[in-house]
């Protein structure tokens, strides 16, 4: 099994301080301080996303130039585009592929292409219709391999026409980079399969058997698979909070599990989505996605009834910490500790929770590394520990 790091160039801003051109800055910096050390430690892939507007949750805006800044600075780590935002008002799929080609080329053939849906804030920013938002992923998905590989190419659909056009440049890597789909829902899964894509899955704190039922959906795919480029990448990524430590103490006292908390309460809020379908998940219901349930609300929603005390530890924490409510870190690693994608502790506590990952048939894991207010100095460690460690033991 691989061992990646996913990165959203994200940082919760301290209490009271408010963003800036110097702290923005920082945090881009300290990234290609991290892959620099990814690259020297074995990691299989750097996988960036595309958001717009997210402030601290995430300052990925621009992810193809931050990863054409990174493949100046690594040698062998691949770089991984884990979501253009499909629909063709963010993304001309035209213009995916050239980036995508330039990419390739300045990393000597290192990239790993994936394609996401988006929702919420983004569908409404860029005025993209939440019904043809799955159709248009799939037509990207068809197009792209095709102005890789084709000397001319044309497409007319009900969604875009492009007349016959050669697209420059064409990728390193024969017959083209490996595609890949974001996941989040059955549906999701079982199109990634029958388009012969690898899997990209983000279920956050699902419990495994969950994940491994949406595994199962895109077994089901791969089983009638048309593929969408000239060969099936049939691999199967799943997405982890990571922060591994010397010792169970530093785990507890470097607040990565209260991060993780963060991460979750913060998604929902900054892309204007219904916080219940994150819980709902927590809960293990995973619901195939219509168009309705991604769209941005038309107003921030109202917390005033969470209750406190959710029979869910993990729920019952999430909903103190978004009241405000002080957390006693020791609480909330031992709430956490059991949750198979919170990968946070010594060596052999996370070696074990990888494992779990790994007997149900993932291939790689995306390890979120840099969450909440995680120091960078504590992501560095984590990085090399798990690089000098952990790496070697899934080879």
């Amino acid at each position: 099994m691989i061992l990646d790091i996913f990165s959203e160039l994200q940082r919760a801003l301290p209490p009271g301080q408010e963003a800036d051109a110097a702290f923005e800055g920082r945090i881009l910096k300290d990234a290609i301080e991290q892959a620099k050390l990814a690259d020297e430690l074995g990691f299989g892939c750097w996988w960036t996303v595309e958001h717009h507007g997210a402030t601290e949750f995430s300052y990925s805006s621009s992810p193809e130039m931050m990863l054409a800044v990174l493949a100046q600075h690594t040698e062998r780590i691949h770089l991984g585009h884990s979501g253009v935002l499909a629909p063709f008002n963010i993304n001309h799929p035209l213009r995916v592929a050239e980036r995508a080609a330039f990419l390739d080329q300045v990393s000597d053939g290192r990239l790993e292409l994936g394609l996401a849906r988006s929702g919420g804030t983004e569908w409404e920013t860029f005025e993209v219709d939440p019904d043809s938002s799955r159709e248009q992923l799939r037509e990207a998905l068809a197009m792209i391999p095709r102005m890789w590989t084709e000397d001319v190419f044309e497409w007319k659909s009900e969604h875009v026409t492009i007349p016959p056009r050669n697209v420059v440049p064409k990728p390193v890597q024969s017959p083209h980079p490996p595609l890949w789909q974001t996941v989040t829902s059955p549906e999701s899964f079982r199109m990634a399969g029958e388009l012969g894509v690898g899997a990209l899955a983000t279920t956050l704190v699902s419990p495994l058997d969950s994940l491994d039922q949406m595994l199962r959906e895109y077994e089901k795919g791969l089983a009638v698979a048309k593929p969408a480029g000239r060969f099936v990448n049939a691999q199967r990524s799943v997405f982890t909070f990571m922060h591994c430590c010397e010792t169970r103490a530093q785990a507890i006292e470097s607040g990565a599990a209260e991060a993780v908390l963060w991460f979750i309460n913060a998604a929902p809020a900054v892309f204007h989505v219904p916080r219940n379908t994150w819980i709902d998940a927590i809960r293990g219901d995973l619901k195939d996605s219509a168009p309705s349930s991604d769209a941005a609300l038309d107003q921030p929603e109202s917390h005033d009834d969470l209750d406190l005390n959710d029979p869910i530890p993990v729920i019952a924490l999430l909903n103190r910490q978004l009241v405000g409510e002080k957390l006693d870190p020791e609480e909330v690693f031992e709430v956490m500790e059991p949750i198979p994608s919170v990968v946070i502790g010594d060596v052999d506590a996370c070696e074990e929770k990888l494992r779990g990952y790994q007997s149900i048939g993932c291939d790689r894991l995306m390890c979120l590394m840099q969450m909440g207010h995680v120091s960078q100095e504590s992501v560095l460690r984590s990085i090399r520990l798990t690089g000098d460690h952990l790496i070697p033991r899934f080879v």
